[in-house]
């Protein structure tokens, strides 16, 4: 994994929003109707090199398919597992028992109500059903050899493909298979080994997404800070039992408070949590920092004492808003990690994606482009400053 030897290299964590074409046809296949297949197949394609190419066209150096064919960043591994199948007209609800629903259950009710509002719907429910093992090596060869074809002609520094962590899918999916949660866990860890060898062996960066970590705080109102921490020190050994014998240097290590566009005022703090995050064996650690809630944590770095070999992507750019962040003021947020962790320790990153899930976008794809642009245009202005 490159590190900003002389300048701050640029990304962003993953999911772009997708063409309005492909995305009704992603919406279709979720909803059973037929689809051609090739067609699909052909459009995600060209769905990719197109992203990739605006990517390096706004100046991010470490580039991504955007996730085009998913239909989110959770459930797309469902149909590349054994053991994992819907659950027919169960809905299961992601927001409606957090912490933040029950302190403003007037704002969510409202949100909820928005077309295409993100973070607030509910969700089809899948279930494990039978023992779980990696049968998606046809679909995730085609996710690599589309990036890789797309970066035919762009000149990246680097590229980076998200998979999903343990954690968040057990939490997305409900054992009804395995004898204990632990069991499930590390079921769903050997199997995803897989996905995460391939990817590294393709040549790319893994990112491995976990935003529960940073979540389960605001999701579980019944559970005390330590026991969040306790649960959260847990499923960082199950993911590190999944990264086994792969190399923490082709590895990066997302968390986030998920897609939540609300008050934020129960979000988990980062002083609870970093400690638990630099457990993880990974080369690099992309976490929130860009939003209110959390740029203020910048400091935390300087104490936390940063592994050595390893890098932080904090978000200088966020999914939270469709305000452009200024040149300026991201310039102004590197600097900051820089003094605390050290210049060619950071990268500069986004605080989430934007577009998680094909149906739903965070921020307007227009407005996208502009912020990714002013993330490049920050990165040069604190390059000059910092290497002056």
């Amino acid at each position: 994994m490159k590190r900003s030897t002389d300048r701050i290299l640029t990304t962003h964590v993953g999911s772009l929003s997708r063409p309005d074409d492909l995305r009704a046809l992603i919406q279709a296949k979720q909803q059973g109707q037929a689809v051609d297949e090739a067609a699909f197949e052909a459009r995600v394609k060209s769905a990719v090199a197109e992203t990739v190419a605006r990517q390096s066209e706004a100046g991010i150096d470490i580039v991504a398919d955007g996730e085009q064919g998913r239909v989110g960043f959770i459930p797309y591994v469902n149909e590349r597992l054994t053991g994992i199948e819907p659950s027919r007209n169960e809905i299961a609800s992601y927001w409606s028992e957090s912490r933040e629903y029950k302190a403003f259950p007037e704002f969510y009710a409202w949100a909820s109500s928005q077309p295409g509002a993100a973070g607030t719907a509910g969700r089809t429910r899948w279930v494990c059903t039978g023992p779980v093992a990696y049968k998606g090596h046809a679909p995730l060869q085609r996710d690599i050899d589309n990036l890789k074809a797309a970066l035919d002609g762009q000149r990246p520094e680097e590229a980076f493909m998200p998979a999903v962590s343990p954690s968040n899918l057990a939490n997305w999916n409900r054992n009804e298979h395995y004898n204990s949660e632990e069991e499930y866990l590390y079921a769903l860890a050997d199997a995803l080994r897989e996905e995460y060898r391939a990817v590294i062996d393709a040549g790319l960066v893994l990112q491995v997404d976990d935003p529960l970590l940073a979540s389960y705080y605001v999701m579980h109102p019944e559970a005390s800070l330590e026991e969040c921490r306790k649960w959260a020190m847990a499923r960082v050994e199950v993911l590190n039992h999944a990264l086994k014998g792969l190399p923490p240097d082709r590895i990066r290590y997302h968390t986030c408070y998920s897609i939540n566009i609300g008050p934020r005022v129960h979000d988990m703090e980062l002083k609870h949590l970093i400690d638990i995050m630099l457990r993880v064996n990974a080369g690099a650690y992309s976490f929130e920092a860009a939003n209110p809630r959390h740029e203020h944590e910048w400091k935390l770095w300087a104490e936390a004492k940063l592994p050595e070999g390893k890098s932080v992507i904090p978000g200088v750019i966020t999914h939270s808003s469709n305000i452009v962040e200024h040149p300026e003021l991201i310039a102004e947020r590197i600097g900051r990690f820089a003094q605390a962790v050290g210049r060619e320790k950071v990268i500069a990153g986004a605080d989430c994606g934007f577009a998680s899930f094909a149906a739903t976008c965070e921020v307007h794809p227009s407005v996208v482009w502009v912020k990714l642009q002013a993330l490049a245009d920050g990165a040069r202005l604190a390059s000059k400053r910092l290497w002056s």
